[in-house]
């Protein structure tokens, strides 16, 4: 395609094609201030230090585990995630129809992009496959406090391995992500459930089996919403008896499966439920992680792909927005194409965390790093500097120098803004001799050197 500068004339105008738009346009841009969308970040360096923060941790964190990072792309077919998550989340996608008439979305979270991609390879992988990414998600949601229309996440997945050791070890990589940032059990708790156990609980105590998905949505709104609010909607909206209805609160509300009514600890069902559901805690206590957790069936996450034990990482004041979430979804493979493999995951996203972080002075101090400023006499020396840097940097060394011909006083100072550690102070007399001045910037010590002695 050619390329029409707008400075230019136009000589020939194409009657189909009206560009009436164009000085209304420049008159448009001439005075435009262009602000953020809203819910968007920018990052400048000190924010980008601090995403890059916690992302190295993230990973450095996934692969002690022995996980590897995967990516997609971030445009995905609608489809993918109706079929997933059902009709209502199109209101929450940034989708539209692109050029080859085909219905599209920014990915709103990765695992429908993971199931995607193993839907095409799994069955010739050996197992468990251990792979995780960090994503930029959009969603078009009410900006609030931990919630932006974007954010980065981590998201890590164990797929292939259906006992519950696989479901601590994907909790455990989970906890160590924010113990690696400075993070502490007075901090954070995950709390943690069971889909499985609490249906057959639900079971037991007399809910219909086509009443438990809807059932469990509306248990999910405890702790956002007053218990009498929750009993009303169990009565109102799924038509349960009183007596129904409060023991279905019962079983979400107890302080511990212990604590659970004797007749429904009775079933057969319910022992063996919380035998194994007893396991996956004591799994996470053999690995010292056991002060983090907590067992808390309110907790049941609203996707309705999660298909036994499920978790939340909320901050212990309770302040802020779930940090983390995720549990087994041993069917979602299934649905998008693939072979049907058990699969257990989370997603930690790093608004919250961000938020979490500044609320306990976790931040780090942005600091500019560089190994050397390279800072010349007069212009005589400037050859000799700009060769002196470059063999610096092919050997690995950041180095910078001033563009133009400065005092030696604003060399120096420029070198302090740039966090140089070592100025490399190159005059006549050095450059006779071959060698230069390197200055610690901190200690204020000079000693000559020749370049031989930084590569």
């Amino acid at each position: 395609m050619s390329h029409v500068e707008l400075d230019s004339p136009i000589q020939h105008r194409d009657p189909i094609v009206d560009l009436d738009w164009i000085p209304r346009f420049r008159a448009t841009m001439a005075n435009s201030v262009f602000p953020r969308l809203p819910g968007f970040r920018d990052f400048p360096p000190e924010d980008f230090a601090l995403r890059t923060h916690i992302c190295e941790a993230w990973r450095r964190v996934a692969r002690r585990y022995g996980f590897l990072e995967y990516d997609g792309p971030p445009l995905e077919p609608i489809e993918l995630y109706v079929q997933k998550s059902g009709d209502e989340i199109v209101n929450q996608l940034y989708s539209f129809i692109d050029k080859g008439d085909r219905q599209v979305s920014l990915r709103p979270e990765m695992t429908p992009s993971l199931a995607r991609i193993l839907g095409a390879r799994s069955r010739g992988m050996s197992k468990p496959i251990r792979w995780f990414s960090l994503p930029q998600l959009f969603r078009y949601e009410r900006q609030q406090r931990g919630r932006l229309k974007e954010h980065f996440q981590w998201n890590v997945d164990l797929i292939g391995e259906a006992g519950v050791a696989a479901d601590a070890e994907i909790l455990a990589v989970a906890i160590d992500g924010l113990r690696e940032l400075g993070l502490t059990s007075d901090d954070f708790v995950a709390r943690v459930s069971d889909r499985r156990l609490v249906q057959i609980l639900l079971e037991v105590v007399g809910v219909p089996e086509d009443a438990i998905a809807a059932t469990l949505a509306i248990a999910d709104k405890l702790g956002r919403k007053q218990e009498s609010v929750v009993r009303d909607m169990l009565v109102a909206d799924l038509e349960f008896s009183d007596d129904l209805a409060k023991q279905v609160l019962a079983i979400f509300l107890a302080p511990s499966l212990e604590d659970l009514d004797a007749q429904v600890l009775s079933d057969s069902r319910v022992s063996e439920g919380i035998a194994s559901f007893h396991e996956f805690v004591a799994r996470l206590g053999e690995m010292g992680l056991g002060e983090y957790v907590e067992v808390d069936l309110k907790i049941v996450r609203g996707l309705a792909y999660y298909t036994g034990v499920v978790f939340e990482l909320f901050d212990r004041q309770g302040e802020l927005r779930a940090i983390c979430g995720g549990g087994r979804y041993d069917r979602l493979l299934e649905l998008v194409g693939g072979e049907p493999l058990p699969a257990t995951g989370f997603g930690m996203g790093d608004v919250v965390l961000g938020e979490l972080l500044a609320d306990r002075g976790l931040i780090p101090t942005f600091q500019r790093e560089l190994d050397y400023f390279v800072v010349v006499v007069s212009a005589q020396e400037r050859p000799e500097a700009l060769r002196i840097a470059q063999a610096l940097r092919e050997s690995g060394k950041s180095v910078a120098y001033s563009f133009r011909n400065q005092s030696l006083l604003k060399q120096m100072k420029a070198a302090g803004r740039e966090g140089a550690t070592v100025a490399l102070i190159i005059g006549p007399a050095e450059l006779e001799r071959g060698c230069f001045i390197a200055r610690d910037m901190t200690s204020g010590e000079e000693r000559e050197v020749v370049l031989s002695d930084l590569i």
